[in-house]
This record gives C-alpha cells, sequence and structure tokens, in this order.
C-alpha cells in the first residue's frame, strides 16, 4: 500500500476533531485528578481514623489494578442501572486512576516542605486552613510542578485506551476511517504523528516548567 496524499487531506479535518475530543478529555481528566490527589494526599497525610487508611487502600488498588479493567468496570455500570456516556466514563476512569498517582506526588511535595515551615506556623498560631492554603500547599506544589505535567502527557498518550468503550477520540477516529475505507496506512501514520506533536510539544513545556521550578541541589 502507498501513501496517498490527496486521502490523507481528505481525512485530516475528522482526525483533527478526533485529536480534540482526545484533549478535551485528557484536560478534564487531569482537573478531576489533580483535585481528588490534593484532597485524597491531605487526608493521608493528617492521618485521620478510619477515613486515611481508606484512601491508603485506595491508592494502593487503583494503581495496583489495570487502567482497561477499571475502564470494564465502570463500563459496565448501565446495567445496575447507572447511566453514563462514554465520554465521561473516560472522563471519570482516568481522572480516577491518575489521582492515586497525583496524591503520591502530592505527598511527597508536602512531606518535602521544611520543618520550620510548619513550627513557624504553629508559633504564630496560624488556623490549620491558612497553614496549608498559605505556607505547605504554595510551597509543595511549586516544586512538583513538573512531574505533575509529565503524568499529563502521560495521560494524554494513555487516552487512546478509551478506543475500548467506543469513545470517539483520536484512535477511534482512525481506526473507523481505516475500517471504513479499507486503508489504515494513512489514518494511522497521521494519529501517531498528531499525538506525538502534542507530546513533544508538552514536553518542551514541561522541561521549561522544571527547570523554572525543579529545586536546586
Amino acid at each position: 500500500m502507498t501513501w496517498d496524499n490527496d486521502f490523507a487531506l481528505e481525512i485530516l479535518p475528522d482526525l483533527l476533531a478526533g485529536l480534540w475530543v482526545t484533549v478535551q478529555i485528557t484536560l478534564l481528566s487531569m482537573t478531576l485528578a489533580l483535585a481528588l490527589g490534593l484532597v485524597i494526599a491531605v487526608i493521608r497525610y493528617l492521618k485521620i481514623p478510619v477515613i486515611s487508611p481508606f484512601f491508603t487502600f485506595y491508592v494502593l488498588f487503583v494503581r495496583g489494578t489495570p487502567l482497561l479493567v477499571q475502564l470494564h468496570l465502570v463500563y459496565v455500570l448501565p446495567e445496575y442501572g447507572v447511566t453514563l456516556s462514554t465520554f465521561l466514563t473516560g472522563v471519570i476512569v482516568l481522572g480516577v486512576n491518575y489521582s492515586a498517582y497525583t496524591a503520591e506526588v502530592y505527598r511527597a511535595g508536602i512531606e518535602g516542605v521544611d520543618r520550620g515551615q510548619w513550627e513557624a506556623t504553629t508559633a504564630l498560631s496560624l488556623p490549620r486552613r491558612r497553614t496549608w492554603t498559605r505556607v505547605v500547599l504554595p510551597q509543595a506544589v511549586k516544586t512538583i510542578i513538573p512531574v505533575l505535567g509529565n503524568y499529563l502527557i502521560q495521560m494524554f498518550k494513555d487516552s487512546a485506551i478509551l478506543f475500548a468503550i467506543t469513545v470517539v477520540e483520536l484512535m477511534r477516529t482512525a481506526n473507523t476511517i481505516g475500517s471504513r475505507e479499507f486503508r489504515y496506512l494513512e489514518p494511522f501514520t497521521i494519529a501517531a504523528g498528531l499525538y506525538l506533536v502534542v507530546s513533544y510539544t508538552s514536553s518542551l513545556l514541561v522541561k521549561r516548567l522544571e527547570h523554572r521550578y525543579a529545586p536546586s541541589h
């Protein structure tokens, strides 16, 4: 099979539409992962009885089971009366899965805050809420931004797994075009190129953030 430029240009708009869906899913899922991961990290750090051990198990379970298995577990919920669109299912599963990883990143950042900072807030009698929002979290997040950026890139690529539940993202679009036209070279090559362009561009941004925020040794 040889490359057909006319066919490639013809299918490019559809693939770009699929890419846009992939980008939306990635951004929404990462927002969920960051918010949920932060809550989990703080609760685990505070060592609240029952709740903290529960979230410790949550992190172990999510990180210890395949993403595809988690995806199918949520996908079959309609059989039990819980109806979700495939798009929302993908966002939730990716967000929950990555929240277990971002929680560990947050925890490392929180534990990296100098003990003297905690002691200073105690000496100043700062309320716990202000201690976390004004002192601890700003310092913790600053050091982990590059790591979170790398997880964002990884999530962008992992979103291709949503092909398994018929989400019409980039990978699904490429496969649909290939099946319809009996030509797979152009759609999959273009899809791979789009993944590469977005991932590489994002990695350059992450490197800039790393140089700016990574702690010096």
